[in-house]
């Protein structure tokens, strides 16, 4: 999928998820676990413990979606720690080269910061 020129967030789930769970169970750790809605537009990113699935839910303003995806070789970058820390927030961007078996997303940060109006006004004025 291409999320690209999307005005959405990307939320990692940060610990590993039990992917046999399909849409309801997927949107339970959205709420309980993430304190968010599911039913937002944002994109969400579950890992399997042994990092070789990964799955993206998302509400498209007519139902769910579930993107899933297996790695043939390799592994997914690790976006947790030992201890279960607050969820990562990913850019469209980020998420595509995650999905493509980039390790370095979650570990580095690989964007640029976000540009507000505050910092492009304190930039025009320098």
């Amino acid at each position: 999928m291409n999320w690209n020129g999307r005005r959405v967030s990307v939320w990692a789930y940060a610990a590993p998820a039990d992917l046999r769970k399909g849409f309801d169970g997927l949107s339970a750790l959205v709420a309980n676990e993430l304190k968010r809605s599911p039913l937002n537009g944002d994109l969400y990113l579950f890992v399997s413990r042994n990092r070789i699935r990964a799955k993206v839910l998302h509400w498209d303003g007519t139902g769910l979606c579930v993107y899933a995806k297996r790695l043939e070789r390799g592994r997914f970058a690790c976006l947790w720690s030992s201890a279960e820390d607050e969820p990562v927030r990913l850019t469209t961007s980020e998420l595509s080269l995650f999905l493509e078996g980039n390790r370095l997303v979650g570990k580095i940060e690989l964007s640029p910061p976000e540009m507000t109006q505050f910092s492009l006004a304190t930039r025009s004025t320098s």
